[in-house]
């Protein structure tokens, strides 16, 4: 299972990697794929690349997509799977004894969606590449903390390890996410301690916010890391 774009890093999988993952699964044919791929249209290095277009291992491939990011349709909680005829028969079968359906509105809503044209799509990504260089270049100027440019989706994943051991007003931050509470309580700003992705020296900053409000953010995360002695 693995997302691309990725979710908390930004990372993305060009054609190569995939095709070299592909190569490892056509040696273990009892491995099925999850692949996420809701961060499809916030690419911002090439075309979305899927690993389900390499032929020796697509029947095993199982994609999972939406409306949520791409079309910014995130409140209506429309999504789809894409797989064999075999798998896609037994989801259809779970996904009916747990719900009745989408909402017919929320449905007609992602058709025009998926069949409209891609412009404000195009305009959205544009608009999210300028936030994430000016958080980027915000970010850098923080002493300590270690981070890189991602490729897609609308998150930072930097490594404050730098500032774990550190105190303030005799409170110690000893890992990410008690680094993620003081940023809450001192500087009124929401990250996500990266224990929760499995890694316990990041923490997950989302860019999905306006310039303004994210050149505020940043003033004050670093104005509250410079706290910490």
């Amino acid at each position: 299972m693995f997302s691309s774009p990725c979710n908390p890093t930004g990372s993305v999988y060009s054609k190569s990697e995939l095709e070299g993952l592909a190569k490892v699964f056509e040696k273990h044919p009892d491995v099925y794929i999850l692949s996420d791929e809701i961060y499809e249209y916030i690419n911002f290095v090439d075309k979305h690349e899927s690993i389900a277009q390499f032929s020796s291992i697509k029947d095993r491939v199982i994609i999972i997509n939406g409306w949520s990011k791409g079309y910014a349709m995130t409140g209506w909680r429309l999504g789809y799977s894409a797989s064999n005829t075999e798998i896609a028969t037994a989801c259809d079968k779970l996904q009916g004894q747990i719900t009745s359906g989408t909402s017919s509105i929320t449905q007609r809503a992602g058709i025009a969606a998926y069949e409209g044209s891609l412009d404000s799509v195009t305009e959205m990504r544009n608009a999210f590449k300028k936030r994430r260089d000016i958080v980027y270049k915000l970010l850098k100027e923080i002493d300590g903390v270690k981070v890189n440019l991602p490729d897609g989706a609308f998150y930072f994943f930097p490594d404050v390890t730098h500032y774990f051991g550190k105190s303030y007003n005799g409170k110690t931050i000893n890992d990410a996410d008690e680094l993620s509470i003081y940023l809450l309580e001192e500087a009124h700003v929401s990250t996500v301690g990266g224990d929760s992705f499995g890694d316990k020296k990041s923490i997950r900053m989302s860019y999905a916010a306006s310039e303004e409000k994210l050149v505020e953010a940043m003033a004050r995360i670093k104005a509250a890391l410079g706290k910490l002695k």
